[in-house]
């Protein structure tokens, strides 16, 4: 709650200065001449900007389930499920954590934490990463997992998201309002009663490219956060050594994809074409952060 007050804040003092920025410039007024409210858009944006991505994260933990066809042992049938149940209760209990959810799913070689909160939490493993791997590095892999839950790290990236959504919804208008009144400016007719095509077609780029732009700032957030969770896993392990072996051998695997919009939840992910739109660092830097 600490952690999503304080993004808030720091959203709507973002939005202030924006908003005075703008009114200082005179663009408010000459928005505000062609029919464009920007307070009441701020508002629509951090509505439309937070909300989709708060919807998101209360549906995680369903939509995660459903897409994988990840299974919760509800009750172990073997000591294998035993044993991930064991092994993710000890690691909660050492970071103050309530019990999470576990699940396995059919696939190849990831594993992944989500949920809306730590009290509602899941962490789930593919049976190509158990089968992969020695209990060591599984160990290691839940670990990483639940070190992602204690960061509060799925909450923390729905509030980067919500962010960057709020400006590229606000900025895309702004901007599509601007060259739409300038492009009628010397239309002698009558003035529409509200913004043409123009304004859509120019709003849906901008959009577009706004939003590519703003993606560079949520990937970036979500390479650092699993620098933190190998960190974190390393801390429950007494040590970085377990979490750099599985590393080395999830680097000889061809890891699982998850469904696009878990992509940055799994232990592994595509480095992306280029680096600014990966969702994951690469696993040679992550050992790298280990071994320092």
């Amino acid at each position: 709650m600490k952690r999503i007050f304080l993004f808030l804040c720091t959203n709507l003092a973002i939005m202030l200065v924006l908003g005075t920025v703008v009114n200082l410039l005179g663009v408010n007024r000459f928005l505000t001449a062609n029919g464009l409210n920007l307070g009441m858009l701020l508002a629509f944006a951090a509505i439309m900007g937070f909300g989709g991505a708060f919807i998101s994260l209360w549906m995680s933990k369903t939509i995660a389930k459903w897409s994988t066809g990840a299974q919760v042992i509800a009750q172990p049938r073997n000591r294998e499920e035993q044993w991930l149940i064991d092994t993710v209760a000890r690691f909660a209990r050492e970071a103050g954590l309530p019990m999470p959810e576990v699940a396995i799913y059919e696939g190849e070689p990831n594993a992944f934490a989500t949920g809306a909160s730590k009290a509602k939490s899941l962490v789930a493993v593919s049976t190509g990463l158990l089968h992969g791997m020695n209990k060591q590095e599984v160990e290691a892999v839940l670990a990483h997992e639940v070190a992602h839950i204690a960061n509060g790290d799925m909450v923390t990236l729905t509030l980067i998201q919500g962010v960057v959504n709020t400006f590229v919804f606000f900025l895309a208008r702004v901007v599509g309002s601007l060259i739409d009144s300038m492009l009628r400016r010397g239309d002698e007719t009558e003035a529409p009663s509200g913004p043409g095509i123009g304004y859509m077609i120019i709003v849906f780029v901008c959009e577009m490219v706004f939003g590519i732009l703003a993606s560079t700032v949520v990937m970036y957030f979500s390479r650092q956060r699993e620098f933190r969770a190998d960190a974190g896993a390393a801390y429950l392990l007494g040590g970085p050594q377990p979490m750099i072996a599985a590393l080395q051998r999830l680097s000889g695997m061809q890891a699982g994809e998850l469904p696009q919009n878990m992509a940055a939840s799994g232990i592994a992910g595509k480095e992306g074409w280029m680096a600014l739109f990966a969702t994951h660092p690469s696993l040679e830097s992550r050992i790298a952060a280990l071994q320092r």
